[in-house]
């Protein structure tokens, strides 16, 4: 749900307004309206040193120290100096080191050789030319032709000098310089990579410290930011400074605001406020927020979207999967995501999802490609609850997708109306509320018609009622101010839009059978493939490449089926629900200015 929130508004004298925000912040409540990114020279100063700030955390964290490497501790006045200049020294002697070993390797070919006496020999008339050559094009009989020496035939080719006269192909520059020299080199830049690789193990201990200069001086430009928002006013004279925070906090930050002295005024915040949006929902629910967030944060008179979107992400995206076996293996792998801090945050959702997996797929009864529903061991209890068979024909996964969708999008449509009448009032949403009686009403009577809840001789005046109260709201009363004529006409083209759109959401839910369905006839024939190498069963090689099929193959499978599964239902709600629901999804993340 949407927290609510309170407008303040201060007045104060100009040049006050930075010692009010450092006060702010040590509340840690008041989200002062305020720009993200630099507005000034002073703001890009900041943003550019936490910039290098954070690139040298990384930048310490991704070099590789050796074990048993002894700790250098350089102790100097500016840390971010030490450890960029550092960093860059490590940077360039790797490269200067991985550069010397192709050098060696290039060099390696041709031996020991002393590059005076080559000089010597081309001054004296006698050139040398080194040579490259495939082992094919090489021909021995050159050998008594010329003055040819084969110094190395290796795996690309045949390495020969030929000094003096040479008309032969595959001349190659002459090495720069011998393979003992650069052996040398390579040593003396080991060591030096080595010295350095101590200071970095040190400056790595001090991370922390880094981190908490980073800390600093985000704090130090979200109070600048805040600061510099503030808008003049008489001259000059004072300034105004508008804030949020949540209603339920009012007396805790009227209660500081009052110690600070400073003249203020509050009010209920509105939606023409545009105040910033904090979501406050349990524990299961805010794990479905980052998905929220990927879409837009609601306005202040939407509603939040994160409860539909557990239950339906978790349920389109275990349909999707649709393997028990892949759900432990995302149940599995949540818990150890638990341990990885970069993917701690992470960890319970996909947990979540493992274990709604799980479920789903003993429902659709497949676990690693396998149909467990032909499986003589299985409770009989257990197979009850399998979704097998066919209903009028199809497929019995297949209605039950259709079936989900068209309760999403009427679900969807219900959340439109009583959002519609809060905002706009029952007269101003009449059009809403003629749809939903029309589509969820006509999906609720038919449901009752065929269960035989309804008697036939009443079904026809149900339905007649229906059609002719969601005519008046569609056609006539769309707009109660507007011409009715007009409000036929609009009527008549948002009828078109509404059947030609609603028959393509409901067909697009089919992804959710098609999907599940093509996961486990992949793994059915990886399986069948890793059992072809087994052959009469007896211990042998064969079972190697069965264990191997199937590791690689269920791997892949896996893999592919959570791209599917993750894309398709973000899909289902951000188009289909979000569109019949007519969220927005425009509003602003509530950001506190704290420390």
């Amino acid at each position: 749900m949407i927290t609510r929130m309170t407008k303040y508004a201060f007045v104060l004298l100009n040049g006050q307004q930075e010692s009010l925000v450092e006060q702010l912040q040590e509340l840690g409540l008041m989200d002062i309206t305020r720009s993200v990114k630099p507005v000034d020279e002073a703001s890009q100063d900041i943003s550019a040193e936490l910039d290098l700030m954070n690139g040298l955390i990384q930048g310490l964290r991704k070099v590789d120290i050796p074990e048993g490497t002894e700790v250098v501790t350089r102790e100097e006045e500016d840390l971010v100096r030490l450890a960029g200049g550092t960093l860059m020294l490590y940077s360039n002697t790797l490269e200067q080191v991985k550069h010397l070993e192709k050098e060696i390797q290039a060099r390696k070919v041709w031996g020991s050789f002393d590059p005076e006496i080559v000089q010597q020999l081309s001054d004296a008339g006698v050139p040398l030319h080194f040579h490259k050559l495939s082992s094919k094009l090489f021909k021995e009989e050159w050998e008594q032709q010329y003055v040819l020496t084969v110094v190395s035939q290796e795996k690309d080719g045949v390495y020969f000098v030929v000094a003096g006269e040479d008309p032969l192909p595959g001349e190659v520059p002459i090495p720069s310089g011998d393979i003992s020299q650069a052996q040398s080199a390579l040593e003396e830049k080991e060591r030096f990579l080595h010295s350095l690789e101590g200071e970095i193990l040190g400056l790595q201990h001090r991370i922390p410290e880094l981190e908490a200069r980073c800390r600093d001086a985000y704090a130090q430009l979200d109070r600048h930011l805040a600061t510099v928002s503030a808008v003049p006013a008489a001259e000059n004279t004072i300034v105004t400074l508008v804030g949020y925070a949540p209603t339920e906090k009012d007396e805790e930050v009227s209660a500081v605001l009052d110690n600070i002295g400073v003249f203020y005024f509050k009010e209920a915040a509105s939606a023409a406020d545009n105040p910033p949006i904090q979501l406050k929902n349990n524990w299961f629910v805010r794990q479905f927020e980052t998905l929220t967030d990927m879409y837009g944060r609601p306005d202040y008179n939407e509603f939040d979207p994160t409860p539909y979107l557990s239950i339906f992400f978790l349920l389109f995206f275990a349909m999707c999967m649709g393997d028990a076996g892949y759900g432990l293996m995302l149940l599995v792998a949540g818990i150890l995501l638990r341990k990885v801090d970069s993917f701690k945050d992470l960890a319970p959702l996909v947990t979540i999802l493992g274990a709604g997996t799980f479920v789903v797929g003993i429902v659709m009864h497949t676990f690693f490609g396998v149909d467990i529903s032909t499986l003589s061991w299985i409770p009989s209890w257990l197979k009850s609850i399998m979704i097998t068979g066919t209903i009028a024909g199809f497929e019995a996964q297949m209605v039950l997708a259709l079936a989900i969708g068209i309760v999403h999008l009427c679900l969807a449509m219900v959340v439109k109306t009583v959002y519609a009448t809060r905002n706009k009032g029952f007269l101003g949403a009449l059009s809403t509320w003629g749809w939903t009686l029309l589509i969820v009403g006509g999906v609720v009577v038919a449901a009752l018609a065929m269960l035989n809840f309804i008697p036939k001789p009443i079904l026809k005046w149900v339905v007649i009622g229906l059609g002719v109260v969601s005519a008046l709201g569609i056609f006539l009363f769309n707009d109660i101010k507007r011409n009715p004529l007009k409000n036929i006409g609009a009527g008549l083209w948002e009828t078109y839009n509404t059947v030609t759109g609603l028959l393509g959401d409901v067909l697009s839910y089919l992804r959710l059978y098609a999907l599940g369905l093509a996961g486990g006839m992949l793994g059915k024939a990886f399986n069948d493939i890793a059992s072809m190498t087994l052959g009469d069963g007896s211990l042998g090689p064969g079972w190697i490449f069965f264990a191997l099929i199937l590791l690689v193959g269920h791997a892949l499978n896996l893999a592919m089926c959570c791209l599917g599964a993750f894309v398709h239902p973000l899909r289902l709600n951000f188009l289909e629900f979000f569109k019949n629901s007519g969220y927005d999804g425009k509003g602003r993340s509530y950001r506190p200015v704290k420390k």
